[in-house]
C-alpha cells in the first residue's frame, strides 16, 4: 500500500506534507502534488499535515477517488521531486472547498 493526494489538492497545493516526509516522495505539477508509489515508505506522517485532507492511504480511498492512485503514479514518473515546502497556489482557500476538480489538472509533460 502508499499514500495517494486525491483531488483536494488540485488549484490548492499545499506543501505542509512535503515538510514532514522522510523519503521526497512528493512530485509538483503546476496545481496539483502527487505521491510516487515507489519511494512512499507508507509511513503516513503526511495525511495530518494537510490542511485539507487531501492525502489517504490506499486502502482507505473513497471509491469516487480511485483513479488518483493511477494519476498519482503517473505523474510522479513526469514530474520532478519537491523537497521543500512552499507557499500554496493564490487562490487554494477559495478552491478548498471545491469538488470535481481532477479536469483541471495541469500536465505540462504531456501538452
Amino acid at each position: 500500500m502508499t499514500f495517494v493526494v486525491t483531488e483536494a489538492c488540485v488549484q490548492c497545493k499545499y506543501t505542509d506534507c512535503v515538510s514532514v516526509c522522510p523519503v521526497e516522495c512528493f512530485h509538483e505539477g503546476p496545481n496539483f502534488l502527487v505521491i510516487d508509489p515507489d519511494t512512499c515508505i507508507d509511513c503516513g506522517v503526511c495525511v495530518p499535515e494537510c490542511p485539507i485532507g487531501a492525502i489517504y492511504d490506499e486502502a482507505d480511498l473513497p471509491p469516487d477517488q480511485l483513479a488518483f492512485i493511477d494519476i498519482n503514479a503517473r505523474l510522479a514518473a513526469e514530474w520532478p521531486v519537491i523537497v521543500a515546502a512552499g507557499e500554496p497556489l493564490p487562490e487554494a482557500e477559495r478552491w478548498a472547498a471545491i469538488t470535481d476538480k481532477r479536469a483541471l489538472i495541469e500536465n505540462p509533460a504531456t501538452a
